[in-house]
């Protein structure tokens, strides 16, 4: 569970970082903050593409030699943002990091879901994700002040190192697996044939939009609107991840116990957190208020999403999952598109959250419509 938390922690510290240093890396680069948005775009598409490819045509390779496979990807994909000459070449660095992403968190929560004990399996798969949450206290923070202080390319360096670290951390601490059984490309495939599945990735694609739609944009909301001091972010940042911690915790627990009611919930107080950060950016205690909120909020709904994909999939458990994460970071492009468009639009840097809470709103909307169909399909 350590070693593949390690990886979340290296996963979650990229996808995050880039975010808290998006306006640095915009100087950088002479171009404005909207357009250096695409490089976290290219990172959610690179995961989009990768976690149904690599699930689907991986599905005979062992676990645990797929979950090494996939962290060395990640680690190089890193080490070329690191060395990338111009934006164009940035940009497509960003897209082959994310590549591995989608399948790294999909098999791991499958092999924490195989170890755990009865009745926890959300738990376990919480566990697991908690190395994303942890980032976001940790690594972010971390990345984000040595990115401002040594430069954007050394945050990435850190990261680089991280992967390397989680390598190791397979290789001794990973159980062969031998029993988790492999399957086939067909079989995997099949999970794209049942409606379930989609509604439960329409959930994320739609609910976690708005979430992103304002974290990518942060760092100048909290500077700009709240008036907070450009070397207070990273603490920003680091309070996300505490709401993050105790979202994921609180997720599993919830999962475990009153299955998609309690997604339900998670969803709806997103919806409300980031409608009332409309109002609450405009002062910097009320803002990271909120801003852990959002995160708690946010991160709760994850692993209730993750195991009912698993529940639902039957026997095309591999994809599924992987493509839970491929949802999130749909998510994340839309969310950075729209956000990113409605600042250039004029409307400033709260508008991403008006437009969050409605596409949690939706998210809501489709979340309803699957657990009527549930019902239906019961009776």
């Amino acid at each position: 569970m350590l070693a593949l938390s390690i990886g979340g922690f290296g996963i979650g510290t990229t996808e995050f970082a880039s975010m808290g240093l998006l306006p640095d890396i915009a100087t950088t680069m002479g171009i404005s903050e909207p357009s250096a948005g695409h490089m976290i775009s290219a990172y959610a598409l690179g995961v989009v593409v990768g976690a149904p490819t690599i699930a689907a045509l991986a599905a005979r390779v062992p676990r645990r030699m797929l979950l090494l496979a996939l962290m060395v990807a990640f680690t190089l994909g890193n080490l070329g943002t690191v060395f990338a000459p111009s934006f164009n070449e940035l940009v497509a660095s960003r897209f082959v990091a994310g590549l591995p992403h989608g399948a790294y968190f999909g098999v791991a929560a499958l092999v924490a879901a195989h170890l755990a004990e009865p009745g926890k399996r959300a738990k376990a798969v919480a566990m697991v994700m908690m190395g994303l949450s942890v980032a976001n206290v940790v690594g972010v923070p971390v990345a984000t002040w040595i990115g401002q202080a040594l430069g954007w390319r050394s945050a990435f360096t850190l990261v680089a190192v991280i992967g390397a670290l989680t390598v190791a951390a397979l290789v001794l601490w990973m159980p062969r697996l031998d029993a988790m059984p492999t399957t086939s490309p067909i079989t995997e495939l099949g999970a794209l044939r049942r409606s379930q599945v989609w509604m439960t990735l329409f959930v994320g694609i739609v609910g976690f939009g708005g979430m992103f739609a304002v974290y990518t944009y942060i760092a100048s909301t909290l500077t700009d609107v709240a008036g907070l001091a450009r070397a207070l972010v990273p603490v920003a940042l680091m309070i996300y991840g505490l709401g993050m911690v105790a979202g994921n915790y609180a997720g599993g627990w919830l999962a475990d116990r009153y299955q998609l009611k309690g997604t339900f919930v998670g969803l709806a107080a997103t919806a409300v957190s980031l409608a009332v950060f409309v109002v609450a950016a405009h002062n910097p205690v009320t803002a990271l208020l909120l801003v852990f909120l959002i995160g708690a909020s946010g991160s709760s709904v994850v692993p209730g999403l993750q195991t009912r994909l698993m529940d639902v999939a039957e026997d095309a458990q591999t994809l599924a999952a992987s493509l839970n994460h491929a949802a999130f970071n749909l998510a994340n492009a839309i969310g950075a598109a729209v956000g990113g468009a409605v600042i250039a639009a004029g409307f400033g840097y709260t508008a991403p959250a008006a437009v969050g809470s409605g596409l949690a709103v939706a998210g809501l909307g489709v979340l309803a419509t699957a657990m009527w169909m549930d019902k239906r399909s019961a009776a």
